[in-house]
């Protein structure tokens, strides 16, 4: 074979290798222990309160427990609020509720008024709750194998297992797994500042602070 034929035939073979790697490359291989991330779940379960209606509006016992609930809601990093009252329940109590859920830390914007069709059942609860976020880890060590014997030098089956388990038994708020979060909002006093002075021709960075300079001071004999 010339050497004009070997060069064509090297060059389709590439060419082919590069069309089937096409299709394959969203597929690319994970590391033994990226592998695991995977494994981690993130599951949402409610956490609710039943209130009674009261034409006067929310009893003490009721005022500790949405106290509490707030209290959980914080610590647990909750998103929206849902209050569902049930249909032509007391407007003294819905808006009680709504005003000792915000007199105890939550956020106007993030409690929902919503209503729901009770049946009439005299004794229709109002339902506070939100959703909270729990991380299922893997559960390592189910198959263990001899770490002496590596044979083909590859990874044994639970490397990586602990750490991504750690780290995700720590994640204060398993709901970062799922997606980032908002980004906060722009310092715009701090921006228009800077913007003037720099107009201005003057020095925009901030105000030199003598104790941040890591000199060594002097020790007085």
């Amino acid at each position: 074979m010339s050497l004009r034929h070997i060069t064509l035939a090297a060059l389709a073979a590439v060419s082919l290798s590069a069309c089937a790697a096409t299709g394959d490359s969203a597929k690319l291989a994970k590391s033994p222990t990226e592998q695991w991330a995977d494994k981690v779940q993130v599951v949402a379960h409610p956490d609710s309160i039943r209130l009674g209606v009261h034409a006067d509006g929310p009893s003490t016992n009721q005022a500790a427990a949405l106290s509490d609930f707030v209290g959980r809601w914080m610590q647990a990093e909750g998103g929206v609020i849902e209050v569902q009252a049930p249909t032509g329940a007391s407007p003294r109590m819905i808006s009680g509720v709504y005003d000792l859920l915000t007199a105890h830390g939550a956020p106007a914007a993030a409690v929902k008024l919503s209503s729901y069709d009770a049946g009439g059942a005299p004794a229709a609860p109002i339902v506070v709750g939100f959703e909270r976020f729990e991380a299922v880890t893997p559960r390592c060590g189910l198959e263990w194998e001899s770490l002496t014997s590596t044979h083909g030098n590859d990874t044994f089956k639970n490397f990586g297992c602990a750490v991504t388990a750690n780290m995700a038994a720590q994640i204060a708020n398993p709901e970062d797994l799922l997606a980032p979060r908002n980004t906060t909002p722009v310092d715009a006093q701090r921006r228009t500042t800077v913007l003037d002075k720099y107009r201005r021709g003057e020095i925009t960075a901030s105000a030199r602070d003598d104790q941040a300079t890591g000199a060594i001071s002097r020790a007085v004999n």
